[in-house]
């Protein structure tokens, strides 16, 4: 399978640590330039770079909060100033808070539709521009099953993540005549340094029932897909939510 990136630059939102560093330190495997978001994450973000370079690959940090265009579209002249341009897009940046919906309050909201939904809107219609010029591009969204099946407790996070899903089909039907491919990972439960260990030791054995694979995912079963997403491998795929979650929906 043709998953070679050589010559491609990438953009990984939220790229310093558990999903988006996995991700980005597979992309730089296959050859391409990565350049490694974070909004707070520094030193994660750094030690990304670090681990690519060592192992032979080419990246950097850059900081901006997805959720103010002004700082994405700074970003984004900067990734270009520096590697040429962008090929690869990758939205996995968010921000989640696990509540009761009556319980929680409009700037909880704004915060998680800011990120989740208007951070993948920013990056897109700034990397959007360079994509068109060059004729090629891959988007890559990635959402929480929550966002196509609901979920108790993420109301707000699954309605701006199935905003996302909107964008990535409407992209994808708007961009495909730039050979510009929009696709939406969608994951179910993946143990991160952002997971609660009390919680997660008290119950996992209760939520493991709901995953025919009876296990809760890893940063490291997502990369494979984000990266053969990224690659010539997947060119007649665009506008489809591809679910890696260990069968927990399966629709």
């Amino acid at each position: 399978m043709q998953t070679n990136l050589n010559g491609k630059v990438a953009l990984v939102t939220g790229g310093g640590r558990d999903v988006g560093g996995d991700i980005a330190r597979s992309l730089a495997a296959e050859g391409a330039v990565v350049a490694v978001n974070y909004s707070r994450s520094k030193a994660e973000a750094d030690s990304v770079v670090e681990s690519i370079v060592a192992n032979g690959g080419r990246a950097k940090a850059y900081q901006a909060d997805i959720s103010v265009n002004d700082q994405v579209k700074a970003m984004i002249a900067a990734v270009k100033e520096d590697f040429g341009t962008i090929d690869v897009l990758v939205n996995n940046a968010g921000y989640v808070k696990y509540q009761r919906f009556i319980e929680s309050t409009p700037e909880e909201w704004r915060k998680q539709i800011d990120v989740c939904l208007y951070g993948a809107i920013n990056c897109c219609h700034a990397v959007a521009p360079l994509m068109i010029s060059q004729n090629a591009g891959r988007i890559i969204n990635l959402v929480g099953d929550s966002s196509r099946i609901g979920e108790a407790n993420l109301a707000i996070a699954a309605a701006a993540r199935g905003g996302t899903i909107a964008l990535g089909k409407s992209l994808a039907r708007e961009f495909g005549r730039n050979s510009i491919t929009v696709n939406t990972v969608s994951l179910g439960l993946v143990e991160t340094s952002h997971s609660d260990p009390e919680f997660l030791e008290k119950n996992r054995e209760k939520i493991v029932k709901a995953y025919p694979l009876r296990r809760i995912g890893k940063p490291d079963d997502i990369a494979p897909t984000v990266t053969f997403l990224a690659s010539e491998a997947s060119s007649w795929i665009t506008g489809q939510v591809i679910s890696v979650n260990g069968g927990f929906s399966m629709v």
